[in-house]
């Protein structure tokens, strides 16, 4: 395992426009790129917008689509790693009756997708009106010797979503969010607490401002295994980079050994 680079777009884009969201998203893969960042990471259903209603099963596309396909480009363009949210349809079936899922991929530096996620727990009726619970809790990929990881907002606010891909031996998490008010302590504390008990790097990349009746809250961040937040984004549309240093999580883990001294015997009624 290596250190990763890693920059955070904190943005909402242009809810409803996916075109001018891919020439964001292209523009932020080209400054990270810049900067060093192997990996650029982006907020929830950031292709399409968040608060959108009817129009998420219009723009949904398959994982393979139209979009995908772009973003390889953007990331093979400047060999940069990209994951993203997105609507994503079932397959290629009819738009009108397919499955429409929240879904992030990840898509590697030579354009190549590496790992497709599906949010399993959707949050509030405004999402289970318009999505489907994916039903696979860990996806992983590996990246430049890192293996990672990925859910979606309100997922990582189960911790036993996050201790199942420590278990699995997730080293980075992606959490693109759409976190609103007034729930702002899960990207000021929840984060912070997740890496620690589970020993693991996780970045957690948030929309901003208003989209319809939601209000998002910025303040994306990428948490190291041992608490401290080693970057975080204020209130409005930034990038902001960090390393995922590997040496570090190494240690990490040696001094504070959760996983090891776990009693699973004792767990049962948990399930």
């Amino acid at each position: 395992m290596t250190s990763l680079h890693t920059a955070l777009l904190q943005s909402s884009g242009r809810p409803g426009d996916v075109a001018h969201n891919l020439r964001v998203l292209g523009d932020a893969a080209r400054s990270a790129a810049a900067t060093g960042a192997g990996l650029l990471v982006c907020p929830e259903l950031f292709l399409t917008g968040y608060a959108i209603g009817g129009d998420v099963h219009r723009l949904a596309e398959p994982a393979d689509g139209d979009s995908a396909r772009a973003v390889g480009e953007i990331a093979a363009e400047h060999g940069i790693a990209v994951l993203y949210g997105y609507p994503e349809r079932a397959g290629h079936d009819d738009p009108d009756s397919a499955a429409v899922y929240n879904s992030a991929q990840l898509i590697g530096p030579d354009g190549a997708r590496l790992a497709n996620y599906r949010k399993t727990h959707l949050f509030g009726c405004f999402e289970r009106e318009w999505f489907t619970p994916g039903e696979r809790a860990v996806v992983q990929a590996e990246l430049s010797g890192v293996r990672i990881g990925v859910l979606i907002c309100y997922d990582v606010e189960f911790p036993e979503n996050v201790r199942a891909h420590a278990l699995a031996g997730t080293d980075l998490l992606l959490v693109p969010t759409a976190q609103m008010h007034p729930f702002q302590f899960v990207a000021e504390s929840v984060i912070p607490v997740r890496a620690f008990e589970s020993q693991m790097y996780i970045a957690y990349v948030n929309r901003v401002g208003q989209e319809g009746e939601f209000e998002f809250v910025g303040l994306s961040c990428l948490a190291g295994p041992d608490g401290v937040v080693r970057t975080r984004a204020g209130r409005g549309e930034q990038l902001v980079r960090a390393d995922v240093d590997a040496a570090f999580l190494k240690e990490s883990r040696a001094e504070n050994p959760y996983l090891d001294d776990r009693r699973p015997e004792l767990y049962g009624p948990l399930t």
